[in-house]
């Protein structure tokens, strides 16, 4: 019965071990993330993301007061910002757009995502993304 005991534990030592790796592993692989694939995508378009473009990001939101503080926020940093209402939408009856012409790069379309995500999310909105069009 002891020897039971002490293979089950060294299998289950052995099976602990193996995820452990795996999830290391997995890791160190780089991500294919939606910035990287935007990115991609308009270079084989043609375009250059060495030069400007302008960027037009989109938020959706609850309240007018949500869309008031978001859109304050993103003036002060310079973007150009416009709300439409869109009263069908019944969990975010508010639609903002700002724009602001800035270079391609995925560490900071990456960056610019993870805070306007936490931006939506601290007035109970969430961040949709960003589009560009190609600059050749």
């Amino acid at each position: 019965m002891d020897w039971l005991v002490i293979l089950l534990i060294a299998v289950a030592f052995g099976v602990l071990v193996r995820i452990y790796m795996k999830v290391r592993k997995l890791r160190n692989v780089p991500q294919e993330d939606w910035d990287s694939k935007t990115i991609e995508r308009l270079r084989r378009q043609g375009s250059d993301p060495f030069k400007p473009h302008d960027v037009d990001f989109f938020f959706g939101l609850p309240t007018e007061e949500a869309t008031r503080a978001v859109n304050a926020q993103l003036e002060a940093e310079g973007y150009a910002v416009d709300v439409k209402a869109t009263p069908d939408n019944t969990d975010f009856p508010y639609s903002l757009h700002a724009r602001k012409t800035m270079r391609l790069s995925v560490p900071d379309m990456r960056e610019i995502g993870r805070r306007f995500g936490e931006l939506a999310a601290a007035q109970g909105g969430h961040y949709d993304g960003w589009a560009a069009d190609v600059v050749r």
